[in-house]
């Protein structure tokens, strides 16, 4: 009898090891699907690149959202955003954001990413200025990459640019000292 109650444990747990990977399986095609239909509206976005004003970042209806956007506008005198722990072609580097004020009445600032920068060995943070005068941006308004499961942390450095290991808009506003930050970025059209 006792080993009849071991040989129904060990089956007991076998079947729920088994639904148990089934349910993750689910969840990971779930995920799939997800992440596939995220793709096609950008790709629909890339594909159609019909500007809309550059306001539309701000607008928190829209915050998972993709769409291209264009406008005048100036970068404002605010540090460098620097992302850190972005990898290209296996090399550490930082993506940069400034943030840029739309021309139109009443627009909110946003960060717009100018690129990616690779880090040296000694974790020297680049320099980047700040692009001066009226100017037009044009790109995809997206929201901003995820700081994963951790909260975002940001440091100011001594040259003056802020470290972040994600994009709060919340919190990268009052360091940007500004007023209201858009809780979307615009990646700018590499054309």
């Amino acid at each position: 009898m006792s080993s009849w109650r071991s040989i129904a444990g060990w089956w007991l747990l076998a079947l729920l090891v088994a639904a148990g990977l089934a349910s993750l399986g689910a969840w990971q095609l779930g995920r799939m699907h997800q992440k596939q239909a995220l793709l096609d509206a950008v790709q629909q976005v890339l594909d159609q690149r019909t500007p809309q004003p550059l306001a539309l970042a701000a607008d928190v209806a829209r915050t998972r959202d993709y769409d291209w956007a264009s406008g005048f506008g100036r970068f404002v005198d605010a540090p460098a955003v620097l992302l850190d722990n972005q990898q290209r072609d296996d090399r550490p580097g930082v993506r940069v954001y400034r943030v840029f004020q739309p021309a139109a009445a009443g627009a909110a600032p946003l960060l717009v990413e100018l690129g990616w920068l690779p880090l040296p060995g000694d974790r020297q943070l680049p320099d980047v200025p700040r692009p001066t005068g009226e100017m037009q941006v044009a790109g995809l308004l997206a929201p901003p990459p995820s700081h994963g499961i951790l909260a975002a942390v940001v440091a100011a450095q001594p040259a003056g640019q802020l470290l972040a290991t994600g994009l709060d808009a919340p919190a990268l506003r009052d360091r940007l000292r500004q007023p209201a930050l858009a809780p979307r970025v615009l990646k700018l059209d590499p054309a």
